[in-house]
C-alpha cells in the first residue's frame, strides 16, 4: 500500500511538472488589468500600515479583498521587495511592468498552485487508477483554469485549493477541519461564500445533530472555531474600528447587476427582454424612455436600469440564489451522505453564477472545478460535465482578445475535450462487448456517448466562434462591437441553464 501511494504521489508530480512548464513558457502572453491590481495590492500591504490598507486610494485598483488574502500579499510583498524594491513602491511601482515584476507575479500563481495539488491528491487517493488520473487531468490540465490564472492572470488555483481540500476533509467524515477550512477560504474570496447555506445545513445535520448534549458540545466547538477563524481575520480592523469600511470595499453594490463583460447567466436572458420588450412597445407607439446606463457597451455603470421589466436589486439576486439553492438544502438535511457533499457545493456555486449579482464569467471555476470531481461517479456526470467544461472554457475566451493569444486558447480547449473524451470513454469501457474489427484485432466499446442535442448544440458553439470571431469583423467592422460577446454569452447561458437544470434533477432524483 505505501509502495503505491509513493508510485501515486510521483505521478501526480509528474503531472504537476509538466503543466507547470506549459505555465512557464506562457509568461509572456497577455496579461489583464488583474495583474496591475494584484502588483498594487503588493504595494499597499508593503508600503502601509494595515489601518490604511482598505482606504489607500493611490490608484484606481484599491483592495477589496478580505483580510487572509491581503495578509497573504503582505507575505509576497516580502520576497518581491527582496527582488525589485520598485514593485512594492506606492507610487513610482504604478503600472510597473518590468521583467521582474513579471516573472514574481506569474511564479508566485504557479507555486500557490500547490494548495490545488495538494486538493486534489487527498480527494482522489483512495480511487481506482482510472478514476484517479481522470481527476488529476481535469484538475490540473483545466483549461479555464490556466486561462484564467496564468494568462488573464488570477490566484483561483490557490483559492480552489482550499475548497478541495475542505470538501476532502467534510467526504472523511473529518466535518469540524472541513468546516475550519471552508472559513479560512471564506476569509480569503468572499465570493465564495454562496455554499456557505450548504456547509452550515451539512455541518447542522451531519455533525451537531447527534443528540442534545453532545450535538449542542459540537455547534459550540464548531462556532468557536468559525469565530476564532474571522476574529483572527477581522479582528485587527474591528480594533482600529475599520469594519464598516472593510465590508464596504468587499460589497461595491454600485457596481451594476452585471459585469463589463456578461456572464453567461440568467441575467443575459432578462436584459435581452427587456431590450426586446423596448424595442417592440416603442414601435407600437409607447413613448418608452430608453435609460442613459448602456448593458451592451460593455461599461458598469452605478446602476442597473431596466426600461420595462422591473429593476434588480442586490437583496432580489440574494434571495433568488438562496430560493435556487434550497432544493439541495433540503436534500443535506434529509441525507447528508458525505459523498454528496461536493456535488451540492458544486450545485450552490451554479446557482450563485446563474442568480447572483454582478456575477464574473471566471466564477464559472467555483462549480466546474468540484464538477471535476463528481464526474468520475457515474456514466450520466460524465456526459454532463464533457459539455459543461467545454461551455465554461469556451466562455472565457473573450478575456483573451489579443490576436496572438487565440492560436493559445483554441489549442487548450481543443486538447482538453479530446483527452476528456478519451478518458471517459475508458472508464466507461464496455468490456462485455467485445468484436473483432476488419483487421482482426480485438475491439472494446464504450458506454460514454454524447446524444444528438448535445452534439448540436456543440456544433453550434463552433458556427458562434466562426460568426463572433471571423464573420463579424469581415461585414460589420467596427460596427456593433457589442454584438460578438452579447452572442458567445448569450448562447453559453443556454448550456450553463442546461446544467443547472440537470444538476438540479440529479439531486433531487
Amino acid at each position: 500500500m505505501a509502495h503505491r501511494k509513493n508510485n501515486d504521489r510521483r505521478l501526480l508530480l509528474w503531472f504537476f511538472a509538466v503543466f507547470t512548464t506549459v505555465k512557464l513558457l506562457l509568461i509572456p502572453s497577455y496579461r489583464s488589468t488583474d495583474f496591475e491590481v494584484h502588483r498594487n495590492w503588493l504595494a499597499i500591504t508593503n508600503s502601509l500600515p494595515l489601518t490604511q490598507w482598505y482606504y489607500d486610494e493611490t490608484s484606481q485598483w484599491t483592495l477589496d479583498y478580505p483580510p487572509f488574502f491581503a495578509y497573504f500579499e503582505r507575505f509576497l510583498s516580502t520576497f518581491a521587495s527582496l527582488i525589485d524594491p520598485r514593485i512594492v513602491d506606492l507610487e513610482s511601482g504604478l503600472n510597473y511592468t518590468s521583467d521582474s515584476v513579471i516573472y514574481f507575479q506569474r511564479i508566485t500563481v504557479i507555486v500557490s498552485d500547490l494548495s490545488l495539488l495538494y486538493g486534489v491528491y487527498r480527494l482522489s487517493r483512495d480511487l481506482d487508477s482510472i478514476k484517479r488520473n481522470l481527476i488529476w487531468v481535469l484538475v490540473i490540465l483545466s483549461p479555464g483554469l490556466l486561462i484564467v490564472d496564468h494568462v488573464h492572470f488570477q490566484y483561483n488555483g490557490f483559492l480552489l485549493g482550499l475548497l478541495l481540500i475542505s470538501i476532502s476533509f467534510l467526504e472523511q467524515g473529518r466535518d469540524l477541519i472541513g468546516g475550519f477550512l471552508f472559513a479560512v477560504l471564506l476569509c480569503f474570496k468572499h465570493l465564495f461564500a454562496v455554499a456557505a447555506p450548504v456547509y452550515f445545513v451539512y455541518l447542522l445535520r451531519h455533525y451537531c445533530w447527534s443528540g442534545l448534549v453532545t450535538g449542542f458540545r459540537r455547534l459550540l466547538t464548531i462556532g468557536a472555531v468559525v469565530v476564532a477563524v474571522f476574529a483572527v481575520a477581522y479582528g485587527p480592523f474591528v480594533y482600529y474600528g475599520q469594519i464598516e469600511q472593510v465590508i464596504k470595499r468587499m460589497f461595491p453594490f454600485g457596481r451594476g447587476l452585471c459585469h463589463a463583460y456578461w456572464a453567461p447567466n440568467f441575467w443575459v436572458f432578462y436584459i435581452i427582454l427587456d431590450k426586446g420588450l423596448t424595442f417592440l412597445l416603442r414601435k407600437l407607439g409607447f413613448d418608452i424612455q430608453i435609460p442613459s446606463a448602456s448593458f451592451t457597451g460593455g461599461l458598469v455603470g452605478d446602476s442597473s436600469p431596466f426600461a420595462v421589466l422591473p429593476q434588480i436589486t442586490p437583496l432580489a439576486t440574494f434571495a433568488l440564489v438562496l430560493l435556487a439553492i434550497t432544493p439541495c438544502l433540503l436534500k443535506a438535511w434529509q441525507k447528508p451522505q458525505p459523498g454528496l457533499i461536493a456535488r451540492w457545493i458544486a450545485y450552490a456555486y451554479t446557482c450563485g453564477f446563474l442568480f447572483g449579482w454582478h456575477v464574473h464569467e471566471k466564477a464559472s471555476l467555483h462549480f466546474t472545478i468540484p464538477l471535476a470531481i463528481v464526474a468520475v461517479q457515474s456514466l450520466e456526470d460524465a456526459k454532463h460535465y464533457f459539455i459543461v467544461s467545454i461551455v465554461s472554457c469556451y466562455s472565457l475566451f473573450p478575456l483573451l482578445y489579443e490576436p496572438q493569444e487565440y492560436p493559445i486558447k483554441v489549442l487548450l480547449l481543443l486538447s482538453h475535450s479530446m483527452v476528456t473524451w478519451l478518458g471517459f470513454k475508458a472508464q466507461h469501457a464496455d468490456n462485455t462487448s467485445l468484436k473483432k474489427n476488419e483487421t482482426g484485432e480485438i475491439e472494446i466499446k464504450s458506454k460514454f456517448r454524447i446524444g444528438c442535442i448535445e452534439k448540436s448544440y456543440l456544433i453550434g458553439l463552433v458556427i458562434v466562434e466562426i460568426v463572433s470571431q471571423f464573420l463579424h469583423p469581415y461585414f460589420l467592422g467596427d460596427k456593433f462591437p457589442f454584438l460578438p460577446l452579447m452572442l458567445i454569452s448569450t448562447y453559453c447561458a443556454l448550456g450553463i441553464m442546461y446544467s443547472w437544470i440537470w444538476q438540479l434533477r440529479r439531486i433531487l432524483t
